[in-house]
Order: structure tokens, then sequence, then C-alpha cells
């Protein structure tokens, strides 16, 4: 992955996608502590990576909503984001980069207890989530972490990741470790 500070060394033919960029990455999970979070903060990778999955993948929350007897809908229709199957269910390999940018830039605390990490927004976070809900660009993209929170906010990561593995078993539990989820 690439900074935005990094993109300027580039030469100018050298085709970039938005999902190439820390920063773009760095600003959804500062929402998705700040929006599904509770106090701008999430107990749990696994929590952290379903609740992630659900907002990246509106039509695989659309199906959990009604799973689980919800009459929700997502915000959007298309994927924000490929995730990849893993031992605990989609998964992104860059989220051990972007929580290590984020905690380097004082954005985010993490705070290990026992075997669980929790993920704290710093005061410095909790602004940048205020600065970041404004943008129009992001728009779509909180209404649809507001609306995961609503239902699966106060669920624990591995009920999500149970939950995922029934409602999704051909999509992402019978993929092989590594495969794109789709």
């Amino acid at each position: 992955m690439k900074s935005l500070h990094e993109l300027a060394k580039l030469p100018a033919g050298v085709s970039l996608l938005a999902d190439d960029i820390i920063e773009f990455h760095a600003a959804r999970l500062l929402l998705l502590l700040g929006l599904c979070g509770v106090g701008g903060r999430i107990d749990g990778l696994t929590k952290l990576a379903k609740l992630d999955f659900f907002v990246r993948y509106p039509h695989f929350f659309d199906k959990a909503c009604s799973a689980s007897g919800e009459q929700i809908q997502s915000a959007s229709t298309s994927i924000e984001s490929s995730m990849v199957r893993h031992h605990y269910g989609p998964w992104d390999h860059r989220y051990y980069e972007v929580l290590a940018y984020l905690r380097s830039r004082g954005l985010i605390q993490i705070i290990k207890e026992g075997n669980t990490y929790k993920f704290k927004l710093t005061q410095v976070g909790k602004q940048q989530v205020e600065q970041l809900k404004k943008e129009p660009s992001y728009e779509q993209l909180c209404e649809q972490m507001r609306r995961v929170k609503a239902v699966f906010g106060n669920k624990a990561g591995a009920t999500l990741k149970n939950l995922i593995y029934k409602v999704f078993s051909q999509e992402v539990a019978q993929k092989s470790l590594g495969e794109v989820i789709e």
C-alpha cells in the first residue's frame, strides 16, 4: 500500500486504485470505530473485521439482516473493498498495517487485555471522525455503518463470525483460505 505522501514520487502513467492507498482504509476504520463502536471503541479484532465486512459488503449485510429477522436494508449495493477468507471468516490482510498507521499517528489506542485487543479512538481520532462524517464523499459509507451498528453493533465478534459461517456457507465458509470473497 502507498500513502498519499508517496504518490508524487510515482510516474504520471502509473494507474492507482483507492484500494491501494492506506489513508482510504484508515479513514474507513476510523469511521467504523466512531460509528459502529461504543464510545469510539471496538473490543476484538474479530468483531472489528466482521463489522467491517458488513459495511464493505452491503448485499451480505442485507441477507444477514433477513436471516436475523431484521427489516433494515443497505444504503448501497456495491462492494466497497474486497476481503478474503481467513481462519475466522472475512479478513483483510491490510488490517495490521492500517491499525499500526492509525496508532502511529495518535488516532487510536490499542489495548491488549488477555487475548483481546481493544481499539479505541483517541481525542484526536474522535476529532478526525467528526471531520470525516461531514465530508459528502463519506455520506453513504457513514449511513451503511449506522445501519450495521443498529443490527449487529451489540453482538460479540464470535457471534458475528458464527452468523457469517451459517448464513454464507458457500460464499465464505467453503472458500479456500486467502480466496477473495465476492
